[in-house]
């Protein structure tokens, strides 16, 4: 960004100079000050200011993906309750989560180059309605099948929704201090979702039973999806290009084995033959992928804009943040229970200080940026994710470690929402309007797969390093953290300011 420099010091203002010296009169002279009242300008109101009507647009756009990041951990409490209701064996547990995992990352470059060739306001439309339609399914699930196509329709819906939705947020703020408001806000709501979805969904199991998981689904569908359509704008590309259909095979296919064989490892071991087909297919499709996108005249994805360094560190950011930090929380996890021994309740409860310190760091993310730049926050949120996790390390089995792995967890999560800020803000910023969908999409990607790597990949380490789970957990935090600061000293390096 750059500043306009005068050409040649300002002189003094008399009393006599209009509100606004910056406007020169005819031949060079400023011109005297307004006669009378209604000829000054009026007031503007500051940049980050939001107007009512800007007020409500972000509302529809984040409950939305409020909606869906709930939807990614609401049944995860209630899986074996939902098991024993449905007739469904620990084996098929797996799929409840796979099901809404694989549409839902597979289909999101996909549907945001849609949302930008036909319309994000009518794909995001659209995406609401399947996936109020899809929870009410699965609320009203009478057998295994019906309910896990009920979680791949919402999976489909979310893939839809999420890409879409971030479109139409970014291409409603302009970039500035209002995008990066809006922003905070909905990568605050995007972390206190997925929190709350942990802690709430073993609350009202217990109270409600596990169908009330999905019927909170379809009651936010009901609440956003008829304020949606006289709020929001169409948006698409002026000039309609081709869809790049060899490019959309090979990436869906692409991200539906590579998360297939994530998602599948991380339940039952990198060893079955299914994983060891789909890995290397995922693989192998998406080096196919890039090779179609080089070749074709109209790509899905286009290479020039993966070579922006904006687009690929803030991503590189996104995929570290979303991956460790699930990371962590699924190891911390394990040594809640096992090693301190813990109720699922207590545990949830420790992972709400988490989320309160989330919402805190997101009220002030937008505007750190604002003032601060996303490269600089981006770095400095990595960094502070690193340290704490470093900080755990220290666990040991007395009372005074719990009540440290849930100080540390909750700043490094303060970290990890100033990561997700600003790698958004990052990763869109310099991108025009017309591919939008496209650079959400692979924001959105990135948080996908960055949440279905981590586990498997470190996630094993906890249950099978030989001295036990706490030897685990502490070798999971280690490398935890040092991918987490090699990933902010190269985000440094890449993003490192430019002289204009």
């Amino acid at each position: 960004m750059t500043t306009e420099l005068p050409l040649a010091p300002p002189p003094a203002r008399p009393a006599l100079l209009p509100e606004n010296p910056e406007q020169p009169a005819p031949h060079g002279k400023f011109a005297p000050a307004a006669a009378t009242p209604e000829a000054r300008p009026e007031p503007v109101a500051p940049a980050s200011r939001f107007t009512p009507r800007d007020a409500l647009v972000l509302f529809v756009l984040c409950a939305a993906q409020f909606m869906v990041a709930l939807d990614f951990s609401v049944l995860n409490v209630a899986l074996p309750v939902l098991g024993r209701d449905l007739g469904m064996g620990d084996s098929a547990l797996q799929w409840a989560v796979t099901a809404f995992a694989l549409p839902s990352g597979g289909f999101l470059l996909l549907s945001g180059r849609l949302g930008d060739l036909y319309g994000r306001r009518r794909l995001f439309l659209g995406g609401l309605a399947l996936f109020g339609a899809a929870s009410l399914l699965a609320t009203l699930a009478w057998s295994p099948a019906v309910f896990l196509a009920g979680r791949a329709l919402q999976g489909l819906g979310a893939a839809a929704i999420v890409p879409t939705g971030m479109a139409l947020l970014t291409t409603t703020f302009p970039e500035g201090p209002r995008r990066d408001r809006a922003l905070g806000i909905s990568g605050t709501l995007l972390s206190l979702g997925f929190t709350l979805g942990m802690v709430g969904g073993g609350t009202l199991t217990d109270l409600l039973g596990w169908r009330s998981t999905m019927g909170l689904l379809t009651l936010f569908a009901v609440v956003v999806l008829p304020l949606a359509p006289g709020l929001l704008t169409e948006s698409r590309v002026p000039a309609r290009a081709r869809l790049d259909i060899r490019g959309a095979l090979t990436v869906t296919g692409g991200l539906l084995a590579l998360i297939y064989a994530l998602s599948t490892a991380a339940e039952q071991g990198f060893g079955r033959p299914d994983v060891l087909v789909a890995l290397p297919l995922g693989l192998v499709l998406l080096a196919l992928f890039v090779r179609v996108e080089s070749r074709t005249a109209h790509p899905l994805v286009s290479l020039r804009m993966l070579r922006r360094p904006t687009v690929a560190f803030g991503n590189l950011g996104g995929l570290v943040t979303f991956s460790m930090m699930s990371t962590i929380v699924f190891a911390l996890t394990l040594w809640f229970q096992e090693v301190q021994h813990l109720s699922a309740f207590r545990t949830g409860l420790a992972f709400g200080v988490q989320g309160v310190l989330s919402v805190l760091a997101g009220l002030v993310a937008g505007r750190t940026v604002s003032r601060f730049g996303a490269r600089r926050v981006l770095v400095g949120s990595l960094l502070l994710q690193g340290l704490l996790t470093l900080v755990l390390l220290g666990l040991g089995s007395g009372t005074a470690s719990v009540w440290l792995a849930t100080g540390a967890v909750a700043v490094a999560s303060a970290g990890h929402l100033g990561v997700i800020v600003s790698y958004g803000v990052t990763a869109t910023s310099g991108v025009p309007d017309a591919e939008q969908g496209l650079a959400t999409g692979l924001v959105t990607s990135t948080q996908q797969v960055g949440l279905t790597i981590g586990v498997p990949l470190l996630g094993v380490l906890a249950t099978t390093t030989a001295g036990g789970l706490a030897s685990g957990v502490r070798l999971v935090v280690l490398i935890d953290a040092c991918v987490v600061l090699a990933a902010a000293a190269l985000i440094a390096v890449g993003l490192r300011a430019r002289r204009p």
